[in-house]
């Protein structure tokens, strides 16, 4: 069916001018023009002129993908607002009914109901428009491409304008999650569902693995397998016996052959709203001139992204009966049945695989029609699969089927292309042709949890899944990849993450960590809204009190999970979230020690630091004070503070500047160390023997000089130990350099008061010298007066 009669069979008549208009869009690409590549028309003398190639640009890029996604976000934001108002006709946990009596809240619910049903059939078909859009977009801009690629490309451009736009990447779980809730109170309040006593019983893990796809980038494998590295080691498979074995080996390279019919339901089933459904595959490891072994695996898929396998080992001799049903694998029945008895488990499951696939394959006539080879890293401890890793590199996709007779890429009665696998061709596969191939540009990352507290409680892994290093794709599959690149022409409809292959999915490490905070906020609120639904649950479904009310009172209620995400913890630690940051904008000191905020009795017990509490004034200190206020906030239930860091993992590399940082500072410690001792022994030595004071100065100058020689030779050495260790403290220590300048200071401040006080005794007894001397003349002139005087009265 040509996709323009596939758009109008899926139009939803309410909306039925919001539609891309694929025919006026064809028309302006003059698609019945018979001389293609913008070379003249026939008859008419015209060419595609610029005009021509912007007016289709404009009209496509611009008008109708503007018209398309303004209807999505406008009808997606009126289903919010509808949804939010039925939110708040559900009573709280703290209001309990509200006053509202039994058949009031009946009445509620009834209409609820019917709310939410028109609510979920608008998404559904939202949903719908924005996948027929989407695939329209593309169909017409690979019209364009090839009719006038040879002078213009519009498809560049169009996926540019793609990733602008949400109409084709919108996520509606949160709001699902929240009809959810109200679907459940209304059915418990109209007698639907009964309420259960969840709340009394422990959540048992189921066995089933939920898988969590990403896309890495080439620049970015090498960091995340050490990343991975750090945690879980790397699992080798031996390709003919599928166990560990010596991890000398490489990386193996695994073979799928997916499975469709000439209609490509298995196709559309899967890239359908859900994204769930089943495939077959072939699969083995390493070369098939290695005589490996063969797996027939049967997939589905759920909407939850569980999965489950259906796997029938199968030699290759066998493989073309089985599929025309000529086989039932009777000699490995036989051979079960001998070894465990008819009546095993084993052997009935065995059966019931073996019916179930071929019964699958008559039912749905698949023949293979895709290849898709790669080499994969497995990373998992031994014995332990809780969590599975998978990295599949080298990622290509290669035609394998027969739908063209003329020109089949596979011989129709044959089960694979007999030119790779005889050959042995290996990546790149240069020998296929163009038309055929087509080269992944990332690695795939997989990560497969089972449900426990050991990985819902994992910190690293849920560091790994929210960095800058992965972009998530969850519902990527090989199949839907491989038949959308290569078998366009023959169906209607594509995934939608094809649009991200035109885009760098490489992310700068800040803004994924603010985009991934944001994501935490906004589900944390999604889920108190979710949680408050759920104990106005209980309140609606328990029996009345003697008070005539219904159920307890709300402190006794504890909440449902859903999805084993929510909980009372969450409230909790939203409460705790909002409340960590009002008090970070509270004006408390940083300690410099550890640079979080502290009380007033942990200042007071810094000792000089608390004095000086900016003492440290690098910019790491600077840095380390400004750490984020979140990390001391007290944890949530069932969490607890790693042991070790990440960062702390792995070979030990320091760059050269660092140690050559802090030799250089305790070559400068000896340099002053030598200085001072050299003042001290020169002071010494010119002193002379009875200049007390200036020898006492020179001994305290030593003193300083051996104190700046052990010190720096001690900071070398703490330093030496923090780089080794890659702690986290503060590098910086000033009580040295303190020490020393005032030591010096007082030093200097003593020898001047000794030398002020030496030169004012020194003039006191200058004084008193003079006056013994002018003493004894004075005397000696009385006395010659004495005598003259008696000589004269004598002659007298």
């Amino acid at each position: 069916m040509r996709f323009g009669q596939t758009l109008s069979n899926s139009i939803y008549p309410p909306w039925r001018d919001k539609y891309l208009e694929y025919d006026k869009i064809k028309k302006l690409l003059r698609e019945d023009e018979a001389s293609p590549q913008g070379r003249a028309r026939t008859g008419r003398g015209q060419s595609w002129t610029e005009q021509d190639e912007e007016n289709f640009v404009h009209e496509l890029t611009e008008v109708q993908l503007e018209k398309v996604n303004q209807h999505q976000v406008n009808t997606f934001n009126s289903i919010r607002d509808r949804a939010a108002a039925c939110e708040a006709k559900v009573p709280s946990s703290d209001e309990e009914d509200g006053g509202k009596s039994d058949e009031e809240l009946k009445t509620v619910a009834k209409d609820m109901l019917k709310e939410l049903d028109a609510i979920s059939k608008e998404l559904n078909e939202l949903r719908k428009f924005s996948r027929i859009n989407y695939t329209g977009f593309l169909k017409a801009a690979k019209k364009h491409d090839r009719k006038r690629g040879l002078k213009y490309r519009v498809r560049p451009l169009l996926q540019v304008r793609l990733a602008q736009t949400p109409f084709n990447s919108e996520d509606y779980s949160p709001l699902l999650y929240r009809l959810s809730a109200m679907y459940s109170w209304a059915r418990q309040v109209l007698g639907e569902e009964a309420s259960g006593n969840e709340e009394d019983a422990d959540v048992q893990p189921r066995d089933v693995y939920t898988a969590h796809k990403y896309w890495v980038h080439a620049d970015n494998i090498l960091e995340v397998k050490t990343h991975i590295l750090r945690r879980l080691p790397v699992l080798v498979y031996n390709p003919q016996s599928s166990k560990v074995v010596d991890s000398a080996q490489n990386d193996p390279t695994l073979t799928s052959i997916y499975f469709d019919n000439p209609a490509f339901d298995l196709y559309n089933s899967k890239v359908g709203a859900t994204s769930a459904g089943d495939s077959l595959r072939l699969r083995w490891t390493g070369l098939l001139n290695d005589k490996p072994e063969i797996i027939l695996e049967k997939k589905t898929v759920g909407e939850d992204t569980e999965s489950s396998d259906t796997r029938v080992p199968i030699k290759e001799k066998y493989i073309t009966p089985f599929l025309k049903g000529e086989y039932k694998l009777e000699k490995q029945i036989k051979k079960f049945e001998e070894r465990l008895g008819p009546d095993h488990q084993e052997v009935a499951e065995f059966k019931a695989n073996v019916e179930e696939i071929q019964s699958f394959i008559k039912e749905k006539n698949l023949e293979p029609v895709l290849r898709a080879s790669y080499t994969r890293t497995a990373f998992q401890i031994p014995g332990d699969d809780r969590i599975r890793i998978s990295l599949d590199t080298d990622l290509v996709f290669i035609r394998e089927d027969a739908l063209d007779e003329d020109r089949p890429c596979r011989d129709p009665e044959d089960w694979h292309r007999s030119d790779i696998d005889k050959d042995g061709m290996e990546y790149p596969y240069s020998a296929i042709k163009k038309g055929e191939i087509a080269r992944f540009p990332h690695a795939v990352l997989e990560i497969k949890v089972k449900d426990s507290k050991f990985t819902r409680n994992n910190a690293w892994l849920h560091d790994l899944m929210n960095s800058h290093l992965v972009k998530e794709e969850k519902k990527f599959s090989k199949f839907v990849h491989g038949v959308a690149q290569l078998f366009e022409d023959y169906v209607n409809s594509f995934p939608f993450w094809l649009s991200d292959l035109e885009t760098d999915i490489r992310r700068d490490p800040v803004v994924a960590y603010q985009e991934e905070q944001e994501r935490e906020q906004k589900r944390a609120e999604d889920e108190m809204a979710v949680g408050s639904f759920l104990a106005s649950s209980k309140l609606a479904s328990s029996p009345k009190g003697k008070n005539g009310s219904l159920g307890k009172s709300p402190g006794k209620l504890p909440d449902r999970r859903l999805s084993g995400h929510l909980s009372q913890s969450v409230q909790s630690q939203s409460r705790l979230r909002h409340s960590v940051v009002l008090d970070a904008t509270a004006e408390d000191r940083d300690s410099d020690e550890d640079g979080v905020r502290g009380d007033s009795k942990a200042a007071s017990k810094g000792g000089l630091r608390s004095f000086l509490p900016a003492f440290s004034n690098s910019r790491y200190a600077r840095r380390h004070r400004q750490r984020n206020p979140w990390e001391n906030a007290p944890l949530p239930p069932g969490v607890k503070e790693p042991g070790f860091w990440i960062k702390d993992q792995g070979e030990l590399k320091v760059e050269a500047k660092v140690w050559l940082a802090n030799q250089r500072t305790f070559i400068k410690w000896q340099h002053i160390a030598v200085l001072l001792a050299t003042l001290s022994m020169g002071l010494y030595n010119a002193a002379g023997v009875n200049n007390n004071i200036a020898r006492a100065l020179s001994l305290v100058y030593t003193g300083f000089a051996v104190f700046a020689a052990i010190w720096g030779w001690g900071v070398y050495m703490w330093r030496s130990k923090l780089i080794t260790e890659r702690s986290g403290k503060d590098f910086d220590n000033a009580i040295g350099p303190f020490v020393v300048a005032i030591g010096l200071a007082c030093a200097l401040l003593l020898n001047f008061g000794f030398k002020y006080h030496a030169a004012m005794a020194h003039k006191q007894e200058s004084m008193g010298n003079a006056t013994s001397i002018l003493l004894p003349m004075g005397k000696q002139m009385a006395m010659d007066d004495v005598v003259h005087n008696g000589l004269y009265v004598q002659n007298s």
